[in-house]
């Protein structure tokens, strides 16, 4: 009976490399999800099958499964994720179906913080952990229908107010409400944000616009 090599790549990895070398055909192969030999080898934490795979093989370190994601995505150890960036030339940035890169995956779903914390000195930048509720009351996303998003959160005067007049209490009263809100992706609540919005910028076109008459006048 022929030995599975997805079960031979988690568990016994000599025995994989047995296999492959008489049938270098099958080092490629991908189950119905996409999931790969590399994905297999890289989530248990055998470096050797990844370098031999990739490097023996010529197995593309970049093969994607069904959701768009390399097996860096599935790295749960430093060595392993060391191995794929440095040796292996693994793309970091690849983003998967989600639009979310390796370390932004893991930091979202707080997952794997070690592999996580080394892959974020490799590709820079704040960390999604940076923007969490600590900083940010409620992330909703955009608004459907516009290019517009609301974000509630902390920050300086000058950021909330664009250096111009104080923003409206009220208006940051109803969006904090409305953020917070668990229906907050109906459409009643939507159409609610929208016109929050839209008369919020109304207004600081009018008050920019005082403002330059004013100026001019003097």
């Amino acid at each position: 009976m022929a030995q599975n090599p997805f079960l031979l790549a988690c568990d016994n990895p000599q025995a994989l490399l047995d296999v492959l070398r008489p049938n270098p055909s099958i080092a490629s192969s991908q189950d119905e999800s996409g999931y790969s030999l590399l994905h297999a080898a890289a989530s248990y934490g055998h470096v050797d099958l990844l370098r031999a795979l990739v490097k023996e093989f010529n197995v593309d370190v970049n093969l994607l499964d069904e959701d768009g994601e390399t097996c860096l995505f599935v790295a749960e150890q430093t060595n392993v994720a060391r191995c794929l960036v440095e040796e292996l030339g693994v793309d970091v940035n690849k983003k998967n179906a989600e639009e979310l890169t390796a370390v932004e995956k893991m930091e979202t779903e707080e997952e794997f913080p070690e592999v996580a914390a080394y892959l974020r000195e490799v590709v820079g930048g704040a960390s999604a952990q940076a923007v969490t509720p600590a900083d940010v009351l409620n992330s909703p996303g955009p608004i459907p229908g516009s290019d517009l998003r609301v974000r509630v959160g902390t920050m300086t005067e000058e950021e909330a107010t664009g250096g111009m007049s104080e923003p409206d209490p009220e208006f940051r009263r109803r969006i904090e409400e409305l953020a917070t809100r668990e229906d907050y992706y109906s459409e009643e609540v939507q159409n609610e944000v929208r016109e929050l919005v839209k008369d919020a910028m109304a207004g600081s076109n009018i008050e920019a616009m005082e403002r330059d008459l004013r100026r001019r006048n003097e």
